[in-house]
């Protein structure tokens, strides 16, 4: 695993909506849940989570989608392509949908998550995996184990 080059750009797919990451991601993951295969297309979603104030939208407008309420989940406005997640309870990070990086070449999930709902084929390089969402005292450990697999001082 790789850390990125900051600072991180990306967009939607028609172009309409820019953002950027300007601090270190978080830890990586792809997330199995039936949520993330329906609104992905695909037996997973992929996705960089960030911290709150290492994220911005540079351009564009987003509109929300998906299980607003519980979960916001962001799309363009005009594409409808779906770009990040605010999760309400880790209020301290965006998930940013990781094939929307303009550069993915140091993209690979550092954890899996809803195996429980993975489909039976769907492999990933993940070196952690959970049948849920990692729990609030996983977070700091697993946060730790990333910095440190990505070369970074997990203390800084």
């Amino acid at each position: 695993m790789e850390d990125p080059k900051l600072p991180i750009e990306g967009g939607c797919r028609c172009g309409a909506v820019r953002f950027r990451i300007s601090a270190p991601p978080i830890f990586t993951s792809a997330c199995h849940c039936k949520g993330c295969q329906r609104m992905s297309s695909s037996a997973f979603s992929t996705s960089v989570a960030v911290p709150a104030d290492g994220f911005e939208v540079l351009k564009g407008e987003t509109v929300l989608g998906g299980l607003k309420q519980d979960l916001p989940h962001h799309f363009c406005a005009e594409c409808l392509t779906w770009m990040f997640t605010r999760p309400p309870q880790l209020d301290f990070l965006v998930n940013v949908r990781a094939t929307l990086c303009d550069d993915t070449s140091w993209y690979a999930p550092f954890l899996e998550t809803f195996t429980s709902a993975k489909l039976p084929w769907a492999e990933t390089s993940a070196p952690h995996s959970f049948p849920e969402f990692p729990g609030i005292d996983d977070m700091g450990p697993l946060i730790e184990a990333y910095a440190s697999a990505v070369g970074r001082d997990p203390a800084s």
